[in-house]
């Protein structure tokens, strides 16, 4: 068993415990109450944008351990805002990745107000409640979790309940799941399975993706010329968290990433 089958192991039976602490019903009723209140768009706010970041929110990782332990939902996540992210990326698996649906909660009630990818591993309908109550924007779906009929199923209740989707592939065969038309058609650089990373991965698979799909690279971005060139490869949005979170100052970090991203000039 690979890491990604065991946390979707393990993550099917968290649902079913959550399940048995707020009901389905409870939680539709629950989240019935916020359908008036808009979300902001994260496709919108990358086309808008000159850098495309989508700064994360993560505390640690199953392959490096703890990044960055002390991290505060509170002061992280604001000061991305305030340093230039278009949207943000907050990781709410608990057990693997030290992350909580609190922490969206934490970030709004702090004032964050951009887009926010609620960051887990999707498998059933009742996380896309979760995300929504919690105050998310968009929910990652991972096509290496779902078959397509289950794709399409969670894509329609995420839609129906005011969330955007950003489907997430990593090989030729997952590009099949692009047919179903996400908001978002993410391409990450890490094989979930073995942790390898390699940004080739974005350019490979680019070209091959709907034309006009809005694009996001995911995993192992670390420079501006990276991001320049993943432009350039018809990318609009860029994922990006440890670089950002084992600094001292993360959003820090960020406004000057995002300085460098708009003084690059390629040689």
């Amino acid at each position: 068993m690979d890491i990604l089958q065991e946390i979707v192991a393990h993550k099917r039976l968290e649902v079913e415990a959550f399940k048995q602490l707020l009901t389905e019903q409870e939680i539709h009723q629950r989240t019935e109450q916020l359908l008036n209140c808009q979300t902001a768009s994260m496709s919108a706010a990358l086309k808008a944008s000159d850098t495309g970041i989508i700064a994360e929110f993560k505390r640690r990782s199953p392959s490096k351990g703890w990044i960055k332990e002390e991290g505060r939902a509170e002061d992280i996540p604001l000061s991305y805002e305030q340093h230039g992210a278009s949207a943000l990326s907050i990781l709410t698996d608990e057990k693997y990745f030290g992350g909580k649906d609190d922490f969206i909660r934490v970030a709004r009630q702090s004032g964050v107000k951009i887009p926010i990818l609620y960051k887990n591993f999707v498998i059933d309908e009742y996380q896309l409640f979760q995300a929504r109550l919690c105050g998310a924007s968009a929910v990652l779906l991972i096509a290496a979790c779902l078959t397509k009929e289950n794709l399409k199923a969670l894509m329609g209740t995420a839609h129906e309940i005011g969330l955007e989707v950003l489907l997430e592939m990593h090989s030729e065969e997952e590009l099949a799941y692009a047919e179903l038309e996400p908001d978002l058609c993410g391409i990450n650089n890490r094989h979930l399975g073995s942790f390898v990373t390699d940004v080739a991965t974005s350019y490979r698979l680019a070209e091959l993706l709907p034309k006009e799909a809005i694009k996001v690279s995911e995993s192992g971005i670390s420079k501006p010329q990276t991001v320049y060139d993943l432009r350039q490869a018809g990318f609009r949005g860029f994922l990006i968290g440890e670089t950002f979170m084992r600094a001292d100052d993360p959003g820090q970090a960020l406004a000057e990433f995002c300085t460098a991203i708009r003084n690059f000039r390629p040689l």
